[in-house]
């Protein structure tokens, strides 16, 4: 290849950084060159904002400049051939360590090598594989722990650790014990402002999540999980939701657990909608042939399981459906950041929350002090707020697709609460609030329909409303059972329905 040649490719490879790449690329050259050579420095930068593009470019430099070899780390076979089909993009020839590999005669040829961390760990365990002359090793998606056994085998190099979420996957083994500094890059409500990521519309459905066990790993169990997510009330949650806010367009929705992917799939086939399930019994071909399927269909939907958190880029994806709770932080970044990615006009996506992950986080794209996350990780995850709590502070915003159906109404807004007290201290008995309740739902339907079949049909968009309505009033009576708050909702619908009678 001409010098002329090489000087451009190089140049088309500089070109694809944008310039808060290469200003963390530079703060990132700063540590090593004031560094010793064993040091081990973690990178932070939000999903979609370009960690894998970031760390090809640190490595074409540093070959270059260093007469030493590079080891990049990746937990998932994807992620080992998509970074390596990248660092060929920055003219880094490498070579991948796959199971297929069992040793390296070739290995003078290379000054790159892409491995699966279960792989590595087995070769260099059984002295199979000897790595000679490695001076760095990047380790992507740093935050989960199986990257910690490789750690004595690169002792005495410099350790780069990538992530969006410096926060160890168990509450045991804090990052801070592996890594000595973190880099923060641009936060997702930077990204989106200067139209690198799109922008979330998150919808929060109320959801019960008192039967949910946390496991030993922090997290909600997939049997809790399960027996919550497959029950008929939640299926028909989750499809009223979709009704609602995300028909014909292009939706993911994430499960806990395989049997919640597929009673979801079932649901939406039986209600003739365009679905697939994917999970990580699906074999390679089948995997492949169900993304392509969802590439190229408008209105597909995909349910699945934790499967497309990593390794998965869609980014004509427009609705994410989080059917499912969790209290991991990184979970909830990566589910959401599946929809983020720019692609064509697309300026924002939708994020209908089934778990109140927003509300126990926080919204996605709001600032997070990953310094002191990463510095205090034990303070932050006991802080994190508990169901109970959520559920008692909940309040119900009707989204605006339904205040739409409702613009004939003078008053959609009504504080159960407030009407309750108002109740007491007119020393009336409390159920007079509920009363209340029905006559405005009543109201509303009236002045926004032609006849009383249309007045029927809006109540049900009031479902959640009402729910939410029905919940509070329980916490103002102390009576929060669950067999008094189902009998109140069909108490509550029969006595709606029965209001419009000779009002038409």
């Amino acid at each position: 290849m001409s010098e002329t040649l090489q000087a451009a490719k190089e140049q088309e490879s500089k070109k694809r950084l944008y310039d808060y790449q290469l200003n963390d690329l530079n703060r990132i050259f700063d540590v090593m060159d004031k560094s010793p050579d064993n040091y081990n420095l973690l990178y932070q930068l939000p999903t979609g904002g370009g960690k894998t593009v970031v760390f090809s470019e640190i490595v074409r430099r540093y070959i270059k400049n260093h007469n030493k070899k590079v080891v990049i780390l990746t937990h998932r076979i994807e992620l080992c051939k998509q970074t390596s089909k990248m660092l060929s993009g920055f003219n880094v020839k490498n070579k991948i360590i796959n199971s297929k590999v069992k040793d390296l005669p070739d290995q003078d040829q290379y000054k790159c090598f892409v491995a699966m961390v279960e792989t590595l760990n087995n070769r260099l365990n059984d002295d199979k594989l000897k790595l000679e002359d490695i001076g760095l090793v990047v380790i992507d998606e740093a935050h989960y722990n199986s990257f910690r056994k490789l750690f004595k085998f690169f002792d005495k190099c410099f350790i780069l650790g990538v992530t969006a979420t410096p926060l160890s996957s168990n509450i045991k083994l804090p990052m801070k014990d592996n890594y000595q500094e973190l880099i923060v890059g641009d936060d997702i409500a930077t990204l989106i402002k200067n139209g690198f990521l799109a922008d979330a519309e998150v919808y929060n459905y109320d959801v019960a999540l008192n039967t949910l066990k946390i496991g030993i790993n922090g997290d909600y169990t997939v049997k809790s999980s399960e027996a919550l997510y497959t029950n008929s009330i939640m299926q028909s949650k989750l499809l009223h939701a979709y009704e609602e806010m995300s028909k014909g367009k292009k939706t993911l929705i994430f499960n806990n657990g395989i049997n919640t992917s597929k009673e979801v799939y079932y649901v939406f086939k039986r209600a003739g909608y365009n679905v697939r399930h994917l999970d990580n019994t699906n074999t390679k071909q089948e995997r492949k042939e169900i993304l392509k399927w969802f590439k190229n269909t408008p209105d597909g939907i995909l349910t699945s399981v934790s499967i497309l958190t990593t390794g998965f880029d869609e980014p004509s994806v427009e609705t994410v459906i989080l059917n499912r709770a969790t209290r991991s932080l990184t979970l909830y970044f990566q589910m959401i950041g599946r929809g983020s990615r720019i692609f064509g006009d697309k300026k924002t996506f939708m994020v209908l929350d089934l778990g109140n992950n927003a509300i126990r986080f926080g919204p996605w794209n709001q600032p997070v002090d990953w310094q002191h996350i990463f510095k205090y990780p034990d303070l932050y995850l006991e802080n994190i707020r508990n169901d109970e709590d959520i559920e008692r502070d909940f309040v119900y915003v009707m989204p605006d697709v339904v205040k739409a159906r409702f613009k004939g109404a003078k008053m959609t807004d009504f504080d159960i609460k407030q009407v309750y007290k108002e109740v007491i201290q007119e020393g009336q008995k409390s159920i007079v609030a509920i009363e209340r309740s029905i006559e405005q739902h009543s109201q509303m339907c009236i002045e926004s329909s032609e006849d009383v079949f249309e007045a029927r049909a809006l109540t049900k968009l009031l479902q959640d409303d009402i729910a939410y309505r029905i919940k509070q009033y329980s916490y103002c009576i102390m009576n929060s059972t669950q067999n008094y708050k189902d009998w109140l909702m069909e108490e509550y619908n029969r006595k709606l329905r029965l209001s419009f009678n000779g009002k038409f």
